[in-house]
């Protein structure tokens, strides 16, 4: 059965103060539809790119989410938070004289050994589950949590500016990183290996994948639009800018839709989450890699 309502992809400038599932919240009101979603979670200090999807395009978001991003933060050494954020309560401040034998060369040394493959303790004020129950939560009741060090990806951990106080230095950076890193994880521990420790201050998303601030929008322009419907992308468009694509011809719109082998019709088994489109550019499945060959991730057509 064809689902019926607005479906396609929105790019939101998230504005700080408000939490992803608000804006979330939001769109499903403007767009006049419940199913409405988002690729990755930012926090409420945390502005920036955030991926939305309504309608058909929901389906699309946790394979959207595993993509790469770029953030432009403000890290400040000299205090520890209990969140790893300047929305914590403080739980250690460095003396001036600690601080002010870290230079320069120190903290470049620091970040680079925060740089490319490592293992990372995610931020214990997180949505990962303990026994079942998030972890975020189990911190603010007062319990102690202590969570498995996680393999990620940081590509790119640049030092754009040192500001220096007595009682603090403030660190604008750049980072690129694999999905599943904590950015507030690193400003803890760069604030560790210096010995002073380090929170974030400033968080601002800048891409997620092919997405970046260049194409986001405001929910204010969402909201004053004629047709909000107007400003969704495509699932075809967003599919083509996502993912490798793959076109198939008219005759076998039928065979993916029943569900049949895809390797039948397929040049070659996939070696990553791949759009097969229509020879219209309409989406028709995502697919992946598996044991067993090319597998279905979500089929689009009906």
């Amino acid at each position: 059965m064809t689902e019926l309502g607005p479906s396609g992809v929105i790019v939101i400038d998230k504005p700080a103060g408000t939490t992803s599932h608000g804006v979330v919240g939001q769109l499903r009101r403007i767009m006049g539809t419940r199913k409405v979603g988002h690729a990755g979670t930012l926090d409420p200090m945390a502005t920036g790119v955030l991926v939305v999807g309504v309608g058909r395009a929901t389906r699309l978001l946790g394979h959207l989410a595993l993509h790469d991003k770029d953030y432009s933060a403000t890290i400040r050494l000299g205090s520890s938070t209990v969140t790893d954020d300047r929305e914590g309560e403080v739980i250690s401040i460095a003396s001036e004289r600690s601080l002010g034998m870290v230079s320069a060369a120190d903290i470049r040394g620091a970040i680079d050994l925060l740089t490319g493959e490592i293992d990372q303790v995610p931020t214990a004020v997180s949505a990962i589950k303990v026994d079942g129950k998030r972890a975020h939560a189990l911190v603010r009741a007062g319990e102690d949590v202590e969570l498995a060090p996680r393999r990620v990806m940081v590509e790119r951990f640049e030092l754009q500016l040192i500001k220096q106080e007595a009682s603090w230095i403030d660190l604008d950076v750049d980072i690129t990183c694999s999905t599943g890193t904590y950015v507030r994880a690193l400003a803890r521990d760069l604030g560790a290996r210096l010995g002073v420790g380090g929170h974030l201050t400033r968080l601002r998303r800048t891409r997620v994948g092919a997405w970046s601030l260049a194409s986001a929008v405001s929910c204010d322009v969402v909201e004053l639009a004629p047709d909000p419907t107007s400003l969704l992308m495509g699932l075809g468009e967003c599919a083509a800018a996502s993912f490798p694509i793959i076109t198939v011809g008219q005759e076998h719109m039928a065979w993916i839709v029943n569900g049949r082998p895809l390797d039948d019709i397929l040049p070659s088994p996939v070696a990553q989450p791949t759009a097969v489109l229509d020879p219209l550019g309409g989406l028709v499945a995502l697919v992946g890699p598996s044991e067993r060959g090319t597998a279905y991730l979500a089929v689009f057509t009906a």
